[in-house]
Parts: structure tokens; sequence; C-alpha cells
């Protein structure tokens, strides 16, 4: 079963059988392991995650790509966010340094 079928059925039953939604979920997570699906749902705990997700997927392509690149690429925890004053998401690698002065006691 496709990405997109799935997105399909979660948003429009099929007319052949609309009381079949469980053999139709289950035949959709029969392809992930139990240990990917329990870490699907731990992290679908995280308060906003489908929001984030909902906006990931609606970047183009080309932009999901740089963004998927530079957080594979880098070390998460490393990583610094913010937006600056023109609304525009700034992402940055915090070097050690910087590291030391945004977490000074932990560090110590």
């Amino acid at each position: 079963m496709s990405a997109e079928s799935v997105v399909y059925y979660l948003n429009r039953v099929p007319e052949s059988d609309p009381n079949d939604q469980t053999e139709w979920l289950v035949t959709a997570l029969g392809q992930y392991t139990g240990a990917e699906l329990r870490e699907l749902l731990y992290v679908a705990e995280e308060p906003g995650f489908f929001e984030l997700m909902r906006g990931l997927f609606a970047l183009p392509d080309e932009s999901r790509a740089a963004l998927q690149h530079f957080l594979e690429t880098g070390h998460p925890p490393a990583m610094k966010a913010g937006i600056d004053p023109k609304g525009r998401l700034t992402i940055e690698h915090v070097t050690d340094e910087q590291r030391v002065k945004l977490l000074p006691g932990i560090a110590n």
C-alpha cells in the first residue's frame, strides 16, 4: 500500500465496504515492525507533532529535501533554531563554544 493510498483512505473510506476500516488499518500498518510502530506512537505523543508533520509535508519537495538533508547530516541537539525579525526561520549548527553559553549549568 503506497503512502498516497494511505492518505487517500484516511480522508475517504472506500465505498465498497465502509465498515472494513479495521482490516484496512491493519494492512497499512503491517508494513512496519513492532518497534517502528511503538516509536511512532511514542513520538506522536509529543505536543505539536501532527502540526509539525503536516507543515513538513506541505513544503515543496526541494525545500523539504534540503531541510531533511540538514537534519540528517547534523546532530539535532547541537542545532539552534529561531525566527529572525523578517519572520524567516533560521537553523544553524551550534559550536561547542555556543553550546556552553546556551547550557552553562550543564557544561560546568
